[in-house]
């Protein structure tokens, strides 16, 4: 097994645990505990994620210089929405919510673009429907999540950060 093949186990080692613990955070019940525990591993290995893709993408420039850009721009995301809430921005919780259920959109697009041809009844699309499939259903649910917990005086008692 050669370096690429290290780093390219590690980043898919790596996107396993933010797939998972992203998705245990948005179940989970938003206070402090679960939610903010998965939350901080999410944002962890998010970073690595993208650290991993960045160096994959140089590596092999010709071949996968999409997996640069993706990496950018979801973290870019994922630090906005985990920034958002560590410093209280105002209205942060939107803020937090688009960050980082858009930095979630950006890893399943990662994902599909790379494994969507292996998956039954995906495969059976045109492989552009990989890179806008995640944000059409994505975006809605962003949209609904965000205008569920919208600032109300209520709000402060349903999420008690």
């Amino acid at each position: 097994m050669d370096l690429f093949e290290v780093i390219l186990s590690i980043h898919i080692g790596l996107g396993m645990i933010c797939l998972l613990s992203g998705m245990v955070s948005m179940l989970a019940a938003k206070k402090k505990g679960r939610h903010t525990r998965w939350g901080e591993v999410y944002h962890a290995s998010y970073g690595a994620l993208a650290a991993t893709a960045i160096i994959l993408a140089i590596w092999k420039w010709n071949e996968i210089a999409y997996l640069f850009y993706i990496a950018v721009f979801s973290y870019g995301l994922a630090i906005y929405g985990y920034l958002a809430r560590k410093q209280k921005w105002k209205s942060w919780l939107q803020h937090h919510i688009r960050g980082m259920l858009g930095s979630y959109i950006g890893a399943v697009t990662a994902l599909l673009v790379n494994i969507g041809d292996s998956i039954p009844l995906l495969n059976k699309l045109p492989s552009l429907f990989y890179w806008f499939l995640p944000t059409i259903i994505g975006s809605p649910l962003i949209y609904i999540v965000a205008r569920r917990y919208r600032k109300t005086s209520s709000v402060s008692k349903k999420i008690p950060y």
